[in-house]
């Protein structure tokens, strides 16, 4: 009978040990985090993940437009993203982001005022800064011979098939708008029209519509003009030093991103901690000179070496961006963005 009673006991025993140990892997906590492509040093996840014992699950995309229907669709439980100022503002209004306890990112206190109560956050209930930057046109100096400082050189028959343009609605269309003299914020319908034929008449001189393969063509001297985001014109002008970037005095899209917890996440905790993670200064600077682009972070900042600090690309003068705008929700005039982009793209 005590034979028994032990055997019962060992099988007991070890079917405790085979179920707690099957169950570790179910209650690890996997946080899914969708961020632009190229835009976080990897091994700073490596780092978060040994520091926490929570494993990334991380993915990108490569528009605002791209990341919000992903979401919106309920596809993926996405726990933190980074959308930017203008899309962050309408996933507000469609009630998409989760209120983030501020309490447990202590490291906001790092955050530069100045990127703090921006009118599409104006509590700073819903986001964190992360980047921000400036649209403008790089160019090879090489083979552009003449002074840059407009839109206009981007319709020059002189460069035909030798320009990029970002493949991304918003920011073609501001182009066009500011070119224009329009608000690249504009609900005028006229105004939109005039944008879209002006993208139309530049279509014949344009290489190609890009994304991220900008940096490999530019480097690589494969076009002679891009249109792009500052932090991607400093990481090219560091591998290339014919490259020059420059605003052009017309004015253009000044924009932040930031972190947001979507209503989708489904670990709030484990991506609040991953966002506070993210702000502590050594992280944010690890993350600053991988990536190229601007931090939000004043600690960092002063950490950054003094060439880069004044580095105008990188940190314009009030002056360089005085005629500069932040995009805001064109709320359901969205539509005749989309069309306008829909025409041009087809034409």
């Amino acid at each position: 009978m005590i034979k028994v009673f032990r055997r019962i006991l060992l099988i007991v025993l070890v079917l405790g040990i085979l179920v707690a140990s099957s169950g570790c892997g179910e209650n690890k906590p996997v946080l899914n985090v969708y961020n632009w492509g190229d835009y976080i040093d990897e091994s700073v996840l490596n780092d978060f993940e040994e520091e926490y014992g929570i494993k990334v699950n991380y993915e990108t995309y490569a528009t605002n437009e791209d990341m919000y229907v992903k979401i919106k669709s309920g596809g993926n439980n996405y726990d933190v993203a980074f959308p930017s100022d203008y899309m962050i503002e309408k996933m507000i209004k469609e009630d998409m982001l989760m209120k983030i306890d501020m309490n447990n990112i202590p490291n906001y206190k790092y955050i530069d005022d100045k990127f703090k109560n921006l009118d599409f956050d104006p509590n700073n209930e819903y986001s964190v800064p992360y980047m921000w930057g400036t649209v403008g046109i790089l160019y090879n100096k090489k083979v552009v011979d003449e002074k840059v400082d407009s839109w206009d050189i981007l319709w020059n028959e002189k460069y035909k098939k030798q320009i990029l343009m970002l493949d991304s609605q918003r920011d073609s269309i501001a182009v066009a708008l500011k070119k224009l003299g329009y608000s690249l914020n504009t609900k005028n319908v006229e105004e939109l029209e005039e944008a879209k034929q002006e993208l139309i008449k530049q279509k014949p001189l344009v290489l190609a519509y890009v994304g991220d393969e900008v940096k490999d063509m530019m480097v690589g001297e494969e076009a002679a003009l891009a249109v792009v985001w500052s932090g991607d014109a400093i990481a090219m002008m560091e591998e290339n030093e014919n490259l020059e970037y420059v605003v052009p005095k017309e004015g253009s899209n000044l924009w932040f991103d930031n972190m947001v917890i979507p209503k989708t996440c489904k670990h709030k905790k484990e991506a609040e901690l991953f966002i506070n993670f993210m702000t502590r200064p050594q992280i944010a600077l690890r993350n600053t000179q991988y990536i190229g682009y601007s931090t939000t972070n004043e600690e960092t900042w002063k950490m950054l070496d003094k060439q880069i600090r004044e580095n105008l690309v990188a940190y314009p003068d009030e002056e360089d961006i005085e005629g500069c705008e932040v995009f805001l929700d064109p709320g359901e005039f969205i539509k005749e963005y989309d069309r306008v982009w829909t025409e041009v793209k087809v034409h």
